[in-house]
């Protein structure tokens, strides 16, 4: 019993990892390293001193611990309070930890107090800094209080080379060469795609056991090339197909931005999705065409479908239209047919 306990905390312990890690983006290209999973060169590294901004001869480190930081002073009365007695909380730990001074958070002058940890105080924030490389750099903000404020300063944006958090690290520009993982955070980015590939490959199973129709359609839709699928394709083959474009393997090779479209036209209606498909054979077979100022018309140009494609959909959709609807699935439906 007591082994298992042993073990147990240490699997508690090792889950509250928090670490600085190398990000790369495997679909861009870096030198080759996106291959092997890697962001730098080995034995590479990269050191970062702790942002400061300076204005009027006043400098200002960017360490999150500032209450009389911008970002801070732009929050809400509530969140504000919030994030203020957080941040004194913190700030009064690390002064008690750094230099034995003790000092209480509702102390009126409780920045007068500090004799480390002010704002100002460029001999000490001049000397944090942060090196990363392709191993992971462990911070640990329970038992080390430079960690804790590495990861307050990281949050804040202090160190460019560092993003936040694996989501911000995806959305940045320019790509950023480490992220901050905290477990949770990084779980849900990660399981983001996982649950939409899932998600699609749902709807893709059902339509392949109840509704084959539906899935030709489907995979006009979201497949650039529209005109391979007919009402004789193997459906066999549109579902592999259609599994290779869910997980980034066709014509969208952003996994993400795939599975989305997929799941996002597999809940078009019947209609929707025989129109869409219908404006994109017609195009391909030249039954309609792009046209001068930017419309696609009928071939003779007697009629202005739209400049976009939903633009066509919506038009051929609408009662008034039956005629020229009809018309382009007399010229279509042969080839469907075939």
């Amino acid at each position: 019993m007591e082994d298992y306990t042993i073990v147990e905390k240490y699997q508690q312990r090792k889950n509250k990892t928090i670490a600085v890690r190398p990000f790369f983006n495997p679909d861009k290209q870096n030198m080759g390293l996106e291959n092997y999973s890697m962001s730098l060169y080995d034995g590479v590294y990269h050191e970062e001193s702790l942002a400061c901004l300076e204005m009027n001869g006043v400098k200002r480190y960017v360490t999150g611990l500032n209450e009389f930081a911008p970002d801070v002073k732009r929050l809400a009365p509530g969140e504000k309070e919030i994030k203020v007695k957080e941040i004194r909380k913190v700030i009064s730990q690390l002064e008690m930890d750094l230099a034995a001074n003790v000092v209480d958070p509702e102390d009126k002058e409780f920045w007068n107090k500090l004799t480390l940890l002010k704002p100002d105080n460029d001999k000490f924030w001049s000397k944090i800094s942060l090196r990363c490389g392709n191993d992971p750099v462990y911070l640990d903000p329970e038992t080390d209080p430079y960690d804790l404020i590495k990861i307050y300063a990281i949050k804040a944006g202090g160190f460019s080379i560092v993003a936040k958090s694996l989501k911000d690290a995806r959305k940045s520009n320019p790509i950023p060469k480490f992220y901050l993982d905290t477990i949770e955070e990084t779980i849900v980015t990660r399981t983001e795609y996982s649950k939409l590939r899932n998600k699609a490959l749902v709807a893709l199973e059902d339509m392949y056991t109840k509704n084959t129709t539906k899935l030709m359609y489907v995979a006009k839709a979201v497949d650039i090339d529209s005109t391979q699928y007919t009402k004789n394709t193997p459906i066999d083959i549109i579902y592999e197909n259609m599994d290779h474009y869910i997980n980034g393997e066709g014509t969208e090779n952003n996994k993400k931005r795939a599975a989305e479209i997929f799941i996002k036209v597999s809940k078009f209606n019947m209609e929707t999705l025989k129109i869409t498909a219908l404006v994109k054979d017609c195009l391909f077979y030249r039954f309609i065409t792009h046209k001068a100022g930017g419309w696609i018309e009928t071939l003779d140009g007697a009629v202005k479908l739209g400049k976009r494609q939903e633009e066509v959909v919506d038009f051929l959709k609408n009662p008034e239209n039956e005629e020229t609807l009809t018309a382009l699935l007399y010229k279509v439906e042969p080839y469907w047919n075939s």
